[in-house]
């Protein structure tokens, strides 16, 4: 296992950005459990729109020559993104409460797929950061499950 040093900085760049990424989920979700309405309605779609510079990241990361674990995670979030973008604020589908199961299983699988792809990739780069990782997306998955 390599130490932080050593990484080459594509690597570093998908280390700081897979944080990065997880602390803003976990902000989100924080906010969004207190001002649901208010928060979600006016500011979410910021969360949505990270999918820009992580595809560019994924790009950079691509073209670099980094196997396609490190990239793959930036253009299933732009596919994510989007799909929630044209749920949430285009076709204004309610379907977290009362649950729609049709719109809730894509939605929810698109979400774990980009944190998991985000995740994983830790674990060859760095064991501690992966661990870790674990915990923010623990923190992160009770304040979203809580948030609603």
């Amino acid at each position: 296992m390599p130490d932080l040093i050593s990484l080459d900085n594509a690597s570093k760049l998908f280390i700081a950005w897979a944080f990065f990424l997880q602390i803003v989920f976990i902000v989100h979700f924080a906010v969004r459990k207190i001002f649901f309405e208010s928060y979600t309605l006016r500011y979410g779609w910021i969360v949505y729109a990270l999918c820009i510079p992580a595809v560019v990241i994924s790009i950079l990361l691509l073209r670099g020559g980094k196997n396609w674990v490190y990239w793959i995670g930036g253009f299933l979030f732009a596919v994510y993104a989007c799909f929630g973008f044209w749920v949430d604020y285009i076709a204004r589908i309610q379907f977290r409460n009362p649950v729609r199961l049709t719109v809730l299983i894509p939605y929810a699988f698109l979400y774990l797929v980009t944190v998991m792809f985000y995740w994983w990739p830790l674990y060859r780069l760095n064991r501690t950061l992966w661990a870790v990782y674990a915990a923010l997306y623990v923190i992160a998955t009770i304040l979203n499950v809580s948030s609603h």
